[in-house]
């Protein structure tokens, strides 16, 4: 059945951006002499915000400098203003969603800025996203609370089990199936995240592509 709403993680499922973030994490982990494997940055701190891992990070022993978090955000802002990708596929989703008259939103661990720097480098992407982005981080309801979700939905005005969601980390499945509502847990080739996904209650897909027909479209 087709859903009422369909409310989008940003980062990894939207904007290619967590490979640049991940990059960026192993080198700062190397410097700090805590050499980390990608697969297990990924599993400790995927879905979670900066000050998080930040403090996460400290409680493992890696001797961060102070001010950390709040450096390693202006870097990594500048980094991807740069160039951030587009997920494979999520346009021709948007573009089918807009066809059915399905309405969507996104909802964020990432600041607002992050994702107005993002994806404000595709102008035809953020027309139709632009006031319907919702920051955990801004609005104090950081993933997994299902808070931020919740929030998006009634913007839409739209129940919440009438909404799905699609994510693809394990905090922010939690937080869809904290707010009632059914998830989707993207995990492309190579990641390694649809266990994880699945284990969290999400229905795993493997392409956008998939998306469509997921979603009764």
């Amino acid at each position: 059945m087709t859903p009422g709403a369909v409310l989008f993680d940003c980062d990894g499922v939207i904007v290619d951006s967590e490979e640049i973030g991940f990059e960026m994490l192993l080198a700062d982990f190397a410097a700090a002499g805590r050499a980390v494997s990608a697969a297990e940055l990924r599993r400790l701190f995927l879905g979670g915000t900066i000050p998080v891992l930040e403090a996460r990070a400290r409680a493992m022993g890696v001797p961060l400098p102070a001010g950390w978090a709040g450096d390693f955000y202006e870097r990594l802002y500048a980094r991807l203003a740069l160039g951030t990708p587009l997920v494979e596929g999520i346009e021709a989703v948007l573009d089918r969603l807009d066809a059915g008259g399905v309405p969507y939103a996104v909802g964020s661990n990432g600041t607002l800025r992050k994702m107005e720097i993002t994806l404000g480098q595709h102008p035809a992407l953020w027309r139709r996203l632009r006031g319907r982005l919702f920051s955990g981080q801004d609005l104090g309801l950081v993933k997994p609370d299902p808070g931020l979700y919740l929030h998006a939905a009634a913007a839409l005005g739209v129940a919440a089990a009438d909404c799905v969601v699609v994510e693809d980390s394990p905090t922010g499945a939690r937080a869809a199936a904290g707010a009632g509502m059914r998830c989707l847990g993207y995990a492309p080739p190579g990641g390694g995240g649809g266990a994880a996904l699945a284990a969290e209650g999400a229905q795993v897909f493997a392409a956008m592509a998939e998306l469509p027909a997921l979603l009764g479209l």
